[in-house]
């Protein structure tokens, strides 16, 4: 079964610096949970484009989890695409777009995350139990985390379904 993950949050800061932000895979691990351990393994993956993989290590419960994303398109500075190539999903697709926020005077971030896990009925069960909060409060810290990073930032949303 696909899930599907929006989340909008406008950015008090220029589509140039919001895009250099989220291009730059150093920044994931501020707007992660410290909970989750995340860190990037092996070096920096170099200029981010189409094509770069990005290997990283997270921890969920007692389990260290290596996850592997591709970037699978690339468009600066209104977005890119993120795929899993491996990790605890049967599938992640997430895409981070930047436009100016109506009204001017910022950046509208729009995150849209499809996925789904592995395990059929099983994994089904785990998302209502456990995987669907988690990612709430994975994207609520991050909300939080970006209006501390860019203060002055305006009003987010976020819905799971």
């Amino acid at each position: 079964m696909a899930y599907l993950l929006q989340q909008s949050q406008e950015i008090a800061a220029s589509l140039d610096e919001v895009f250099a932000f989220f291009s730059d895979p150093a920044n994931l691990a501020r707007i992660t949970p410290a909970w989750l351990s995340f860190r990037i393994h092996g070096g920096p993956p170099g200029p981010m484009r189409a094509g770069s993989r990005i290997e990283y290590r997270i921890r969920w419960g007692p389990a260290r989890i290596r996850w592997v994303t591709r970037i699978e398109s690339w468009n600066p500075p209104v977005g890119f695409t993120d795929v899993q190539e491996k990790g605890p999903y049967r599938s992640w697709h997430h895409s981070h777009r930047f436009t100016p926020a109506p009204g001017g005077g910022g950046v509208l971030m729009d995150d849209v995350v499809r996925y789904e896990l592995p395990f059929g009925p099983v994994g089904r069960l785990v998302h209502a139990v456990r995987v669907r909060r988690q990612l709430e409060e994975i994207f609520a810290f991050r909300r939080r985390a970006i209006g501390e990073i860019f203060p002055d930032g305006g009003r987010a949303r976020a819905r799971i379904s």
